[in-house]
């Protein structure tokens, strides 16, 4: 019997890309977007990777209609066996410039939706004592970064909730688990659509990685949900463990070059889609895809990650220096 799987923000990027690779295993993929056009297209690509698609239109900031989306995927599906929340929005400005209204919304979509979405699909997984939530974060929940206030403060909270959860269904010996994978910058629609009060198109921060990089290790995750968390990329891992060594000598370098590495040097848009309160990929939109305006520099492969798969513990910030890319897996055991 193939796997139910619940991804949501499937309609781009990291979601879009996640999607994909668990059709790929044949599972039935349940789409969670606001997006109509990213999400059929999105179904689309399920189908034609071997999995069956559910497209279940819902803003995760919604509590109640977060859970009316369990509830029809587990009816019309089945019980849910992984949950990857990868939702979320933000603004890239200062601080000083955003509204208060902004703030909220960006908190409620990025945070709030994923307590929302593990809060609903949680109670059916405690019933059945089985089943995995991956989290999909940032190594920015360990490492702010400015014109990401925001965004930022959700990923720290986000990692917060999580680790506590963790704990309790320790406590619990549940065989319910949640894990937590900590991204690079990676080559996503989200640097054309987010709201940006910058002069210059956004960017990730160098080195950027494809989604499908992001993907494979989100698998990995599901196949694994007993480790603590995982980070994704030897800038990642850099970023934590400098923030753990000289996190005052780390301000003073983002200070410097937090707001140039953000931006690409051309001019931003002024009709750019905006999709902090409307989907950018709705009835008047376009499908954005996995892929972002990157392609031409972001990294497609990631030999750590390899390594992982062949159950190789990569320890210490060494191995992610001579490796140069790909992932880190920090293990905490039961």
């Amino acid at each position: 019997m193939s796997s139910v799987v619940v991804v949501t923000g499937a309609s781009g990027g990291i979601g879009r890309a996640c999607a994909r690779a668990f059709a790929e295993r044949g599972a039935a993929v349940a789409l969670l977007a606001r997006g109509e056009k990213g999400l059929q297209a999105a179904a689309e690509d399920v189908r034609l990777r071997g999995g069956t698609p559910l497209v279940v239109p819902v803003d995760v900031s919604d509590a109640d209609a977060v859970e009316a989306a369990v509830e029809r995927v587990e009816t019309e599906l089945g019980p849910i066996d992984v949950w990857v929340n990868a939702a979320f929005s933000s603004v890239f400005s200062p601080f000083k410039k955003m509204t208060t209204e902004e703030f909220r919304r960006t908190t409620e979509v990025s945070y709030l939706g994923f307590v929302y979405c593990t809060s609903a699909v949680l109670q059916r997984m405690l019933a059945r004592n089985r089943g995995t939530i991956v989290q999909v974060g940032s190594a920015l929940a360990y490492r702010s970064i400015p014109l990401q206030s925001a965004y930022c403060g959700a990923k720290h909270g986000i990692r917060g909730f999580n680790e506590a959860l963790r704990v309790e269904l320790l406590h619990d010996k549940s065989n319910v688990h949640t894990t937590m994978v900590h991204m690079p910058g990676v080559n996503t629609p989200q640097f054309r659509w987010l709201l940006s009060r910058m002069p210059q198109k956004a960017q990730p921060v160098p080195p950027i990685y494809q989604p499908e990089i992001a993907a494979q290790a989100v698998l990995y995750a599901a196949d694994h949900p007993r480790q603590r968390e995982y980070w994704v990329g030897a800038s990642t891992v850099l970023t934590i463990l400098g923030n753990k060594v000289a996190p005052g000598l780390l301000d003073r370098y983002l200070a410097r070059t937090g707001y140039r590495s953000q931006q690409t040097g051309e001019p931003q848009d002024p009709d750019a889609p905006v999709n902090l309160w409307e989907p950018a990929d709705g009835p008047e939109g376009a499908d954005f895809g996995a892929h972002g305006a990157f392609d031409d520099q972001a990294k497609a492969r990631a030999p750590q990650l390899a390594l992982a798969r062949n159950k190789y513990k990569l320890l210490g910030a060494a191995a992610a220096l001579a490796a140069g890319t790909g992932v880190l897996v920090r293990k905490v055991r039961r």
